[in-house]
């Protein structure tokens, strides 16, 4: 049986920690303790770093709350963080994280949907400007989701019940011979960022924002061996790089 030693509190960067009943003990915690060295390094550096620098930024954030002007959707891949990618400070940024950057569609059926209701608070709560949906290459959720297509049976788990929120954009990829894998996990994981466009929009807190010009949507797709940003373009229905300079 686990139990749970004391929980934060007190001094501050005091951490929650588990033992079983008789105790962690030798090798195995050596070995805990190291895997939670690498992460106590490094909010140490930040301590002395980031916060340093903007500790008044993080003061104003903690008593006044938050305000953030954009809403990203983005995969939960360790590679793939948007506060790096786009630079942003504490307080700018609402993100969601989840498997493929997936948005579902409109469904209040009294169900829980984590999604959603992050997208809710950000746009009706929060009163965000825009949202980006934030797709990425080489995403282990979308690879999945097609050899799902060729593989009845790699549909199981929480995985393949949430992947299949990409059936409806499955044309995208149909014309594409299985052979060519690299194609048609690039297209699949362009059209996952069309249809969430889309999805939003099943959302009528969403639909009525955009069409009144309060909140504007866009798409999103970073390479992540290049570390390029491209965005969706909806008038050419296609994907175009960033430029690094104006």
């Amino acid at each position: 049986m686990v139990k749970r030693n004391q929980s934060v509190g007190g001094s501050r960067g005091q951490v929650c920690t588990y033992r079983s009943d008789k105790g962690l003990a030798g090798a195995a915690n050596r070995s805990y303790k190291k895997a939670m060295d690498e992460l106590i390094a490094g909010y140490r550096n930040f301590r002395r770093t980031r916060y340093e620098t903007e500790a008044t930024r993080y003061r104003k954030l903690g008593r006044e709350g938050q305000a953030p002007h954009t809403l990203v959707i983005s995969c939960c891949d360790s590679r793939v963080e948007p506060a790096v990618i786009f630079d942003a400070g504490p307080g700018d940024m609402f993100v969601i994280r989840n498997v493929a950057n997936l948005v579902p569609p409109y469904e209040p059926d009294g169900e829980y949907h984590s999604t959603s209701a992050a997208i809710e608070f950000a746009v009706t709560g929060l009163e965000v400007k825009r949202i980006l949906v934030m797709g990425h290459a080489s995403c282990g959720g979308v690879n999945a989701f097609l050899k799902g297509l060729i593989d009845e049976s790699q549909k199981t788990g929480f995985i393949g019940k949430w992947m299949s929120l990409l059936d409806p954009a499955v044309d995208a990829v149909e014309a594409i011979p299985a052979e060519d894998a690299a194609q048609r996990q690039k297209v699949m994981e362009l059209a996952g960022v069309r249809l969430s466009l889309d999805n939003l929009m099943s959302f009528p807190f969403v639909a009525e924002r955009v069409q009144a010009g309060r909140l504007k949507l866009y798409g999103g797709y970073f390479g992540i061996v290049e570390g390029v940003l491209h965005l969706y373009d909806p008038e050419r229905d296609g994907f175009f790089p960033v430029a690094d300079e104006e």
